[in-house]
């Protein structure tokens, strides 16, 4: 059956700057707000466009990620006409390669793509945190007539080195393309979320794969070379919460934010659509001793709280022993703070055991992590 729009989710990210927390998994599959994993924004948004069939491009470590998203049933892609499918590098007649670039990622799998006929691909990024639907991003571009549209961000002067930046005219149609410039001349930013006309891309994939120079990437090669072809590619201007968690900083902001205390408009809203869904953990209900206090904090269910928490994000099935004290930090799944421990603007990891008595980041100089 020929499908509108197939998205694609490129989450097979080493994430090498959260160190610790990506040894074993991949980006997208980190804990994320207590309840989540990263990717989950990702999977929720493209279920809340009624985009039925999503592939997921794997790679580093993958093991956790594909039996996290199994056949997409969280997310309602178990439908008779719904189809998720997680997409490792494989093997085939040519031999057997990593992906080399995520426009060769979305190459080596244009027999999926070619399988569900689409008249769209929505490419995307599966380790941003966001809310959004993509429905008026592809409108957009189909009213365009656009071969590429691309969601853009303004960002901060000083942080537009780090991003793909956009040049537009006054209809938003894209001039300038120049990935990650030492001298930005915008702070127009790609979020690597891409619609494309799917006749066009696969013509351009082609065409990049034959290229031995290229790094067969969309930021560095795909978008350039569409542009000098005088292809029309449009901006489509993102308003909203939206952020990169690539490092533990980040990581730990981002966290932080998601408190309703902060007194931020750009925040999420989970109360509001579209809903974020994720795997239910089935824990008991949380409990929280006679002598413990919380204080502005998210907790979850399955947590056992007998100490103090203040300014915090406490996942499923953390317990924090009597006395203990968690302040402006990330407490991730099965973490276990023991009595009269201290733990400050610091980033657990899964099951980790902070002793009785440990003093973690007294000084809160920066953000630690301990997994």
């Amino acid at each position: 059956m020929a499908q509108k729009v197939v998205a694609m989710i490129l989450a097979g990210g080493k994430g090498t700057r959260l160190k610790a927390l990506t040894r074993k998994i991949a980006k997208p599959a980190v804990h994320f707000g207590g309840k989540y994993r990263i990717i989950d924004f990702s999977l929720s948004n493209v279920a809340n466009s009624d985009i039925t069939v999503c592939g997921v491009l794997t790679q580093y470590e993958s093991a956790v990620l594909t039996n996290y998203v199994g056949n997409g049933s969280t997310w309602g892609f178990d439908g008779v006409n719904g189809k998720c499918q997680s997409l490792a590098p494989h093997q085939t007649e040519e031999g057997a390669n990593w992906y080399n670039g995520t426009a060769d990622a979305i190459y080596q799998n244009l027999d999926f793509l070619d399988d569900e006929d689409p008249d769209y691909v929505l490419i995307l990024s599966g380790d941003h945190i966001y809310k959004t639907t993509y429905n008026d991003m592809i409108d957009l571009h189909i009213q365009s007539g656009a071969v590429c549209t691309i969601s853009v961000i303004e960002v901060p002067w000083e942080e537009a080195s780090r991003f793909g930046i956009l040049e537009v005219n006054s209809d938003d149609e894209i001039t300038k393309f120049v990935e990650k410039p030492k001298k930005p001349q915008s702070n127009l930013a790609s979020m690597g979320i891409y619609v494309f006309s799917y006749k066009e891309l696969r013509k351009a994939l082609i065409e990049d794969a034959k290229d031995p120079d290229s790094n067969h990437d969309f930021g560095s090669n795909i978008i350039p070379t569409l542009l000098a072809q005088n292809k029309k590619l449009m901006a489509y201007r993102f308003s909203g919460y939206w952020r990169d968690v690539g490092t533990l900083d980040s990581l730990h902001a981002a966290n932080v934010e998601l408190l309703p205390s902060m007194g931020k408009e750009d925040v999420i809203h989970f109360s509001e659509f579209p809903t974020v869904f994720s795997e239910d953990t089935h824990s008991m209900p949380q409990f929280v001793g006679k002598n413990a206090s919380i204080d502005d904090c998210l907790v979850n269910q399955g947590a056992i709280i007998l100490g103090h928490i203040s300014h915090s994000v406490i996942s499923n099935e953390v317990y924090v022993g009597e006395d203990a004290e968690v302040v402006d930090s990330y407490i991730m799944p099965g973490a276990k703070i023991g009595k009269g421990a201290k733990v400050y603007k610091a980033i657990v990891g899964p099951n980790e055991v902070i002793k009785d008595g440990e003093v973690i980041n007294q000084d809160m100089a920066e953000v630690v992590l301990e997994a």
